[in-house]
């Protein structure tokens, strides 16, 4: 186990202590103690890696199969010995301007927490840290240690936010800008990203409302106001993520629409040009026939003529159309 281990302490009235190397030694020294609980981290265990947790903890078969596949929605369920909570994590990669995507378990029990990490995402990084040196948080026990890591998964929401904001800003600007470039594809792609942001985000609204508003098996009732805390903050980044659906919505029409004008102008200057090029044409066509009895191919300036006229024709048909717009 030791290779998938982050992190294991037992925490007695907010404090980490010194404990037992074995987790399961640990678990039972907290659970004696009355006043204590242990904190174990685990990153992408395999099945048979976690099957001793499964078996010391006492964990849902249920919920241990959500916790090694992954690929969940972001959930709370509660069964007879602990609680279950799924959460998206999300990274956002400034080379590429995409969102990367994680998932992050979490068991609550009889004196024990055990988080689980899936994915390069990692919201938990100086969480622990922080949370250890906020004692009269950490005191809690492990419903606080759940509120620690929702806010930060929460933060990391905001901060996407932000940088989609900024590219949707750019991209905004872009089309709406002289070039004649087609965006569909770097909108589709970001309406991508969008949608990948809401699927993580709008489904812990849920039990987030459930932590903060309702009895939680195991879940403190003094930690409700820090998870309502957690909620306003949701609530804020799923109403950005609505805006940007909505308004790369109106972007990706707008510029179908600009496309469509941009055509609509290619056909014109096509057909502005067709006809001018079709006056000369059509009179060189004509003395192209040699008809003896045209009196001007007996004339010196019979052919002279015939070419101013068909200059005067064409600079007099490039006015009109230039004058039109269609050039």
């Amino acid at each position: 186990m030791a290779g998938v281990i982050v992190d294991c302490a037992i925490y007695r009235k907010g404090v980490r202590t010194e404990g037992p190397a074995d987790f399961s030694d640990a678990l039972d020294e907290a659970r004696a103690s009355g006043d204590a609980f242990l904190w174990i981290g685990l990153y992408e265990p395999t099945e048979s890696e976690f099957a001793l947790v499964t078996s010391e903890f006492g964990l849902h078969p249920l919920a241990v199969e959500d916790a090694l596949h992954a690929h969940q929605r972001p959930k709370l369920e509660e069964y007879d010995d602990s609680v279950f909570m799924v959460l998206k994590t999300l990274h956002y990669i400034d080379e590429t301007s995409s969102v990367e995507t994680g998932e992050l378990m979490i068991f609550i029990g009889d004196s024990f927490i055990v988080t689980v990490r899936h994915g390069a995402a990692n919201p938990l990084t100086g969480v622990r840290k922080r949370l250890e040196k906020k004692q009269t948080v950490l005191q809690h026990g492990p419903g606080a240690v759940m509120y620690a890591v929702c806010d930060a998964v929460v933060d990391t929401y905001v901060t996407v936010a932000s940088e989609l904001e900024t590219d949707l800003q750019e991209l905004e600007s872009r089309v709406f800008s002289e070039h004649r470039d087609n965006d569909a594809e770097r909108i589709y792609l970001l309406k991508r990203e969008v949608l990948e942001f809401r699927r993580a985000a709008q489904p812990l609204t849920d039990p987030i409302r459930r932590l903060s508003a309702t009895e939680v098996t195991y879940i403190p009732a003094e930690t409700r106001p820090f998870f309502r805390d957690v909620g306003d903050g949701l609530a804020k980044v799923n109403e950005q993520v609505d805006s940007f659906d909505r308004l790369l919505s109106d972007v990706l029409s707008a510029n179908l629409a600009q496309v469509g004008v941009r055509q609509n102008e290619d056909m014109r200057k096509i057909s502005a040009w067709a006809a001018i090029a079709a006056v000369p044409t059509m009179i060189a066509g004509i003395y192209g026939m040699n008809f003896d009895h045209m009196p001007e191919l007996h004339q010196w300036w019979g052919y002279p003529t015939a070419l101013i006229v068909m200059l005067i024709a064409c600079v007099s048909i490039h006015r009109l159309f230039s004058r039109n717009g269609w050039l």
